[in-house]
């Protein structure tokens, strides 16, 4: 991974954290495409550190806290994964301090809006959690840039992906990242219908 091309800031969570000297695959092949703007599909196993990739990615095409109404969505399959990944944000994203906030299922959906209407960067939530939201207008979209999916697969298999279908299309000028541990025939039709000629990254460790 070239860290002369990133963020400075975040040039600096990657080596306090240490995962300049053993950088994954799929990070280095992500991280420029991500940089780029472009749409993409990112295909490789559970382990692999895709999750990180897509946080790394976050920060770098963030920068910095900026106004109040969330610029990123990140969905999750589970409440563990949506904390593991606030977690990495806050590791790698010390210096940048960008706001994040996890609303997962069960949580209290009140809260969760006036949470995200106080002003925050990254919204990192479940799919069912993120659909109630939408449905009470929880979630502005006027500055969303960036929306991903992780665990594109699993969230395809139960099922909940109709969400990133409609917020993919109600914002046309947002940046979107799919991830997946395997290929899921719905990710095709994801890319026909709302992604914008996307770059595939498949890697096989």
């Amino acid at each position: 991974m070239n860290l002369k091309k990133l963020i400075p800031e975040l040039s600096s969570g990657i080596i306090n954290a240490g995962f300049d000297k053993e950088p994954r695959k799929i990070q280095t092949e992500a991280m420029p495409k991500i940089k780029s703007g472009a749409d993409l599909i990112l295909i490789a196993p559970a382990g692999s550190g895709k999750s990180t990739a897509l946080v790394m990615g976050t920060i770098q095409q963030l920068k910095k806290p900026f106004e109040e109404a969330p610029r990123a969505i990140i969905i999750t399959s589970t409440k563990e994964k949506a904390f593991e990944m606030e977690e990495q944000f806050a590791t790698l994203g010390k210096v940048c301090k960008l706001r994040t906030f996890v609303a997962f299922d069960k949580g209290i959906i009140q809260y969760q809006k006036d949470e995200v209407y106080d002003g925050l960067d990254v919204l990192i939530c479940t799919p069912k959690r993120l659909t109630e939201l939408v449905n009470i207008n929880g979630v502005p979209m006027t500055k969303i840039s960036l929306i991903i999916m992780d665990d594109a697969d699993t969230i395809m298999l139960n099922r909940y992906h109709p969400i990133i279908f409609r917020i993919g299309d109600g914002v046309k000028k947002a940046q979107i990242i799919v991830a997946a541990d395997k290929w899921h025939h719905k990710i095709e039709d994801l890319s026909e219908m709302v992604l914008k000629n996307p770059l595939v990254i498949e890697i096989e460790e």
